[in-house]
């Protein structure tokens, strides 16, 4: 039903989700256009209208002139309506981010360390929440919300590539994020995997506005993905949905990748931040980030090229295989890579998938996404406020605030992570 209202009574509180939707999406907007957008009569529509501005959710932004008849009332999302928090626990760094209603970052900070273990994560995220609160002082505390975290799922594991110590690992098996946070800050807190948070930032901020069924993949340390359909996050029984890393490709022609001892290799192995560090450092480039090919270093560009094109050849692979069961308009690739870098990236991946594609799929549209390194923190912090305000009561999260915590670590690591 997103995107669609009723105008029954029994419904008028998904009639006011998906108000509050419509003006989300065009950012300012007259109650004849929300009409328009939700199927709701322009009675109905001003009575909602008029209700959310009471209530501090929506202000109204002067007039509109020009067209025909009386002008328009113009109206967009109070900014003090609500506030939340995001927080991803990221392989070598820690992002913290303060959103408000409208979307805009209120505040944000970033920890970097050389691997994250739950006391450290508790201690970073415990200290930043506190600021954040804050900045917002007393009277803005009352429209916090909730938390969202956003964090891989195997975080303690891929040990031999991340070398993280043994006992970290373990530590990861037993912790929950979701509790510690939740017990700490008496908030609501939700948690999803780093990739489909990403996925999540993207339905709200980039392709969402234009496709409803659409791939996001993440090039972070590892592959994953996030897949959005019908204007919702899918996240499977399991909360593994599109996640790409293990998805089966053929061998890597990089010269760093050892070769596997099966007929296939796995994703991460080839499209992963991961695998671009080591090989400038497997062929003697020291380089610890991925930030430090912006701007490119000339000794480094032949081996960047190298991987890029062994990167964008495995993920062609894998975006033909995704096709082939799931039907999408639009592919969105993002990460870690410095913009210059991913868009350079994309366009050898837009090649690739024309050169393999076969008969019998239509081709999405395949584009660059220009959040970043915050996209995965920036859903993380829209997950409380989409449960709470939007247009599905079922929206973004298949996992509600009040279900059973979720474990990074453990929960997964005993499927073999």
């Amino acid at each position: 039903m997103a995107g669609k209202g009723s105008n029954s009574v029994q419904l008028r509180h998904y009639n006011e989700r998906v108000v509050l939707d419509a003006v989300r999406r065009f950012g300012e907007t007259s109650k004849a256009e929300i009409a328009r957008f939700a199927h709701l009569t322009p009675p109905a529509v001003a009575t909602i209208v008029d209700a959310l501005v009471a209530g501090g959710y929506l202000v109204e932004n002067g007039k509109r002139f020009g067209g025909k008849g009386q002008p328009s009332a113009m109206y967009g999302l109070a900014k003090d309506g609500a506030y939340s928090i995001g927080l991803h626990v990221g392989r070598r760094a820690m992002d913290a981010i303060l959103t408000d209603f409208s979307g805009e970052t209120v505040a944000f900070e970033t920890h970097e360390y050389d691997h994250p273990n739950p006391v450290g994560i508790k201690e970073l995220g415990d200290a930043a929440i506190a600021r954040f609160r804050s900045e917002l002082g007393r009277d803005g505390q009352k429209r916090l919300i909730g938390i969202g975290i956003s964090a891989p799922y195997f975080i303690g594991g891929w040990d031999e590539e991340l070398g993280f110590p043994s006992d970290v690992q373990m530590e990861w098996r037993t912790f929950d994020l979701r509790s510690h946070f939740a017990e700490s800050q008496d908030l609501p807190v939700m948690i999803e995997n780093d990739a489909s948070a990403a996925a999540v930032a993207e339905l709200v901020y980039g392709v969402g506005k234009q496709y409803s069924d659409f791939l996001h993949i993440s090039l972070s340390t590892f592959v994953g993905g996030g897949l959005v359909l019908d204007g919702t996050l899918q996240t499977g029984p399991n909360g593994n949905t599109a996640a790409f890393g293990p998805f089966p490709v053929t061998h890597s022609t990089l010269n760093s990748v050892p070769k596997p001892s099966g007929k296939f290799d796995v994703l991460l192995h080839r499209a992963s931040i991961f695998t671009l560090v080591h090989h400038l450092r497997f062929n003697g480039f020291d380089i610890t980030r991925v930030r430090d090919l912006d701007p490119m270093p000339a000794a480094a560009q032949k081996l960047v090229s190298e991987w890029q094109e062994d990167c964008a050849d495995a993920l062609a692979q894998a975006l033909i295989g995704s096709i082939s069961v799931v039907d999408v308009e639009a592919v969105v690739i993002d990460g870690l890579l410095p913009q210059a870098l991913l868009a350079d990236t994309v366009e050898r991946i837009q090649r690739c998938f024309a050169e393999m594609i076969p008969p019998g799929l239509i081709a999405p549209v395949i584009s660059a996404g220009f959040l970043g390194a915050r996209g995965s923190a920036l859903g993380a912090s829209l997950m409380p406020i989409y449960a709470m305000f939007g247009p599905d009561t079922g929206v973004l999260m298949k996992k509600g605030l009040d279900k059973k915590p979720l474990m990074i670590g453990s929960e997964f690591n005993r499927r073999g992570g």
